[in-house]
């Protein structure tokens, strides 16, 4: 078949790798000149005037990402080579919280539990049997259950310094709004699903030559088409499948945003009869009611900065709102340059910025000068308890893929590529 796909993100991109691997005429469509969408490289200068390749967002992959692994390996990334491999390390820079060794699961997450630092035994077994408890009703629950009230019977302690840090980098919402199901199915995957699933795999290189790049070539051997800066601002119905830019296609994947396909299908559906206009206006619905959570990467840059190990946790509150300090000298980027990430990001970036830069002084010890922030301010959906997702099926020939289409997953970069993946029959 002839398939259009509209939107290379990394859901994009999975959805074309394994739709020309089945033997499919591929033709892309990005709107932006760079591919990879959310997860991509950006240039930026150093205040020594050299250049320096940083990220539009600090990720992180974890060892149950195995679709995007997969992938990787597929498009002749090596995973090993383009990531660093680590244990599940929540710890803070004084060496409280969590910190799981090298097990098999789920020895590595009992091992860590029973050996975390600053947690009474009290702590930890509230939280061994919260979790076995999780295991034996086979990590479900209702719908409509927050991550704060599956969690209410630990302690404070273990709430501030574990479940709040993995729900916000898991999910990007509160604990307060986040959906317990969701979060129950990361931890299953991640914890006790499989060995190495809960490793940390922090990138070595930018974010676009750990997959977007090389997809891309990968596709042109091939024969499929990359069409930047085409963005497509209506589709149309023909009898037998769908028009995009004057080209005839036999299916249409939309690979955007909720909200830029929602646009899309709003301008589409004047030309449909009401039969055919009617699933488009229902899916359109429950794209709109999406909302979306920011988050913020605060570069910043100092003489000799180091952090004790490549990821550490921090204290947030308030006035303090980064959650996680990466130090890039120890990954991609150069010595002294250090990332710190705000998830579930509120307020104006200039007050994010400063207070990020205070909290790098009063909890890492270092004095750093801001070199770039990026703000996204749609990150991801978000993933609250009981949230009603889009299908992927919008109507004959025309689907929808991405992180925030219906599935088990949060917005992350696996949920994006096993959208994709799936969008391909």
């Amino acid at each position: 078949m002839k398939i259009a796909i509209l939107g290379a993100g990394w859901s994009g991109l999975a959805a074309a790798v394994k739709a020309t691997r089945s033997g499919h005429q591929v033709t892309l469509f990005e709107a932006s000149r760079q591919l990879g969408g959310r997860a991509r490289a950006l240039a930026a200068t150093l205040p020594d005037g050299s250049s320096v390749t940083l990220d539009n967002g600090q990720h992180i992959l974890i060892g149950a990402y195995h679709q995007t692994l997969e992938l990787m390996r597929e498009v002749g990334v090596d995973p090993e080579a383009a990531l660093r491999r680590l244990p599940l390390n929540l710890q803070f820079p004084d060496g409280a919280g969590l910190a799981l060794p090298l097990a098999r699961a789920p020895w590595d997450a009992l091992i860590g539990i029973a050996t975390a630092r600053g947690w009474t035994w009290a702590d930890k077994l509230a939280l061994l049997r919260a979790a076995a408890l999780w295991q034996w009703r086979g990590f479900a629950c209702a719908d409509d259950t927050t991550v704060a009230q599956l969690c209410q019977s630990l302690s404070p302690r273990v709430l501030h310094q574990l479940i709040a840090p993995l729900c916000v980098s898991a999910l990007n919402t509160p604990p307060e709004r986040a959906s317990a199901q969701v979060f129950l199915r990361v931890l299953q995957d991640s914890l006790f699903a499989t060995p190495g699933g809960s490793n940390l795999l922090l990138p070595r290189i930018d974010l676009s030559a750990c997959f977007p790049d090389a997809a891309a070539r990968w596709l042109a051997e091939r024969g499929g088409r990359i069409e930047l800066g085409q963005r497509v601002s209506s589709l149309q119905r023909l009898a037998l499948g769908w028009e995009v830019q004057g080209q005839a296609f036999d299916q249409v994947l939309l690979a955007v945003g909720a909200s830029d396909a929602a646009r899309l299908l709003e301008q589409t559906e004047p030309g449909l009869a009401a039969p055919e206009a009617q699933p488009l206006q229902r899916w359109r619905a429950t794209a709109q009611a999406l909302r979306f959570e920011a988050i913020t990467t605060v570069y910043a840059w100092g003489s000799g900065a180091r952090l004790g190990q490549p990821m550490l946790a921090l204290r947030s509150d308030a006035a303090h709102p980064a959650q996680f300090a990466f130090d890039r000298g120890q990954l991609d980027g150069p010595a002294g340059l250090i990332a710190l990430v705000v998830s579930a990001s509120v307020g104006e970036l200039a007050a994010i910025e400063s207070q990020v830069l205070i909290q790098a002084r009063e909890q890492l010890g270092l004095a750093l000068q801001l070199l770039r922030s990026v703000s996204e301010k749609r990150a991801t959906f978000a993933c609250t308890a009981g949230l009603h997702r889009p299908a992927m099926e919008i109507a004959p020939g025309l689907r929808a893929c991405g992180d925030y289409v219906a599935g088990p997953y949060p917005a992350t970069l696996e949920g994006a590529v096993r959208s994709g993946l799936n969008a391909i029959g």
